[in-house]
């Protein structure tokens, strides 16, 4: 019953997630009001048409007003937080990590998604999530807040220094601010200890569909692809796989 409930808590906010992609980026907008509706004939949903993923199944992807066809996007990003909450519950129960995390990964999701559509990382979700990261170490008993306060100085950091170097051989911006805050919020709610696997991680990743964008895109050295989803993709490896990581990293250091 537990997980049964933590899963459908995990799917509602995901619901809730979705308005947060859709408006977040438009200036001026509410994620409060108007209540939801249909993004092409804004008609106002009933209750049960907001029911995470199982409306989407029965009105067979369509608006059941104007029978346009919803996004993907919905039963994907109330599907994908419903995993992560299963997720988290299996590996910190009902505690005050579950709760630390599960927000953690919510601000994770958003920016995934935001970031994929817009190519920006909202300063409103990374800004109180260094804040909110570093708070909750006092209340985490596997992280001090030495550990969280010297993750977001050298999360930001890092990746300023990078993002400085790289201005000053190329003259291009290789890396937004967005990237650098979204870095400080990861190292604040993980540790310092994440950032290598996490810095390592997301360039191997984001190497990978670089060079698919490449590609498809045909600009070359020019493509261009947000880097944010990767951290927060190799953040949540870290996150569930964490002693495994660390296992097989003193391993590695041992045998050198």
């Amino acid at each position: 019953m537990d997980y049964i409930f933590v899963v459908i808590l995990g799917a509602v906010i995901g619901s809730f997630l979705n308005v947060v992609i859709l408006r977040l980026p438009e200036d001026g907008a509410s994620i409060v009001f108007p209540a939801s509706h249909c993004p092409h004939c804004h008609t106002p949903l009933s209750w049960y048409e907001n029911i995470p993923i199982l409306s989407f199944m029965v009105l067979s992807g369509r608006c059941r007003h104007c029978r346009v066809k919803i996004s993907w996007q919905y039963p994907l990003v109330e599907a994908a937080m419903a995993g992560l909450a299963y997720a988290l519950y299996g590996h910190f129960g009902i505690s005050w990590n579950f709760l630390i995390y599960f927000v953690f990964c919510a601000a994770l999701l958003v920016i995934i998604f935001i970031d994929f559509r817009h190519q920006i990382i909202p300063d409103v979700i990374s800004l109180p999530g260094i804040v909110l990261g570093f708070a909750a170490s006092f209340l985490n008993p596997a992280l001090t807040w030495q550990a969280a306060g010297l993750g977001l100085v050298l999360g930001g950091g890092i990746f300023y220094l990078i993002a400085g170097v790289y201005y000053l051989i190329t003259r291009r911006v290789g890396m937004g601010g967005g990237d650098i805050k979204l870095l400080a919020m990861i190292g604040a709610f993980l540790g310092w200890q994440a950032l290598p696997f996490v810095i390592f991680a997301s360039a191997l990743l984001g190497t990978i569909a670089g060079i698919f964008a490449m590609l498809e895109q045909k600009k070359g050295g020019k493509t261009v692809i947000p880097y944010g989803p990767f951290l927060a993709a190799a953040s949540f490896i870290y996150l569930f796989f964490q002693p495994e990581i660390l296992y097989y990293f003193k391993i590695y250091v041992t045998t050198q």
